[in-house]
């Protein structure tokens, strides 16, 4: 099994304790695969070390015979806690999850925020 994660600008290190969060509350379906990545800068209000946009691409044997929605519940149920509404940082969490029959490494491009930075 691999693990793989990135941030933008930043591999999770003391900088990225939310998305470290994120990370620990998400092995629990021990992924053979999984990218975390900030998207942050990409949106407006954005300063630096801001954790509130990711994006999760993650393949695990749990999502097995689960529709897309079943698989999306089933990792917001394991980061409630650190979602907006639930007094957490993490304002959008755009998820990517696959199979290992389905994983081909693909991970979708994300939709351009409409308040996105000019940058």
């Amino acid at each position: 099994m691999s693990t793989s994660s990135a941030t933008n600008a930043t591999t999770l290190s003391d900088s990225a304790p939310t998305a470290k969060a994120l990370q620990q509350a998400l092995q629990v379906l021990q992924p053979e695969h999984m990218t975390l990545i900030n998207e942050s800068i990409s949106h407006a209000g954005y300063f630096e070390g801001k954790e509130s946009h990711f994006k999760l691409t993650i393949v695990s044997n749990d999502f097995t015979g689960k529709r897309l929605v079943a698989r999306h519940q089933l990792v917001y149920d394991l980061v409630a806690d650190l979602l907006t509404s639930k007094g957490g940082n993490v304002h959008a969490l755009a998820i990517h999850a696959y199979t290992p029959d389905e994983w081909q490494g693909q991970s979708p491009d994300s939709p351009n925020c409409a308040g996105q930075n000019a940058s």
